[in-house]
């Protein structure tokens, strides 16, 4: 009696017994969808903010990349001035400008910003999250120092005053205007103060080239970070 009981029973609320549960089972397993989905869009939104800040910065530094080459002409020019007697006069005003012009390093780093601020697991690809954070918190610090920061690389400061000391006296100004239009020459040095400039304009010139070294190798990480965040974007979008 009890079994046919217990058979009727299953028999009657089993169907309701088993959708409630079959029903849960599919809100879950939604719900979990559902979330993955929004960590995705959330990635997929991060991933391509950083790769437009990737190339903004490939661009500023490539632009420093052509102000130390700028620098590295100016050290040539007014070597050759010094040396050979040398110079073109319309010319000279730029490469006195260009001379000891010092840099600042910029990075677009708003993107970056908002994926520490949702968490760094938001990027779920671990190989590609060491190397967004290597980028940001190493390579562009170090290169915002060297630029900024070390005393070596502050051309302006270290060597303009000096320099404008033994030039200056010998730059043509238009009379009305006020503006360099030219040099004298021979520039009016004695040995110490020749050879004191001449070096000067070596240790320039050296720092500018190693700088420029550095920059071009931060170009080819930038690049590459950007082509992987590209891949990983596309892998995402294939697999949705």
């Amino acid at each position: 009696m009890l079994k046919e009981k217990i058979t009727i029973f299953f028999k009657k609320y089993f169907p309701e017994f088993a959708l409630i549960f079959i029903s849960v089972i599919l809100a879950f397993a939604l719900t979990e969808w559902s979330n993955n989905q929004g960590k995705k869009v959330s990635q997929e939104k991060i991933l391509l903010e950083i790769s437009n800040g990737l190339k903004s910065d490939s661009y500023d530094v490539m632009s420093n990349i052509e102000a130390h080459k700028n620098g590295d002409k100016a050290c040539k020019f007014w070597r050759k001035a010094i040396v050979e007697n040398k110079a073109e006069n319309d010319s000279v005003a730029m490469y006195y400008f260009l001379l000891t012009r010092s840099l600042i390093s910029v990075q677009n780093i708003t993107a970056y910003e908002t994926l520490k601020s949702k968490g760094l697991e938001a990027i779920e690809n671990d190989s590609l999250r060491e190397k967004i954070i290597h980028l940001y918190e190493f390579d562009y610090e170090v290169m915002r120092k060297f630029e900024e920061e070390y005393q070596e690389n502050q051309f302006f400061d270290n060597y303009f005053i000096e320099i404008n000391k033994k030039i200056a006296p010998n730059l043509k100004f238009d009379k009305t205007t006020g503006h360099i239009i030219g040099i004298n020459l021979p520039i009016k040095l004695n040995n110490d103060e020749r050879n004191i400039l001449l070096s000067y304009l070596w240790k320039i010139q050296i720092s500018r080239r190693e700088r420029a070294m550095a920059g071009k190798g931060l170009v080819k990480k930038i690049n590459e970070l950007d082509k992987r965040i590209n891949i990983e974007l596309k892998n995402d979008r294939e697999h949705r």
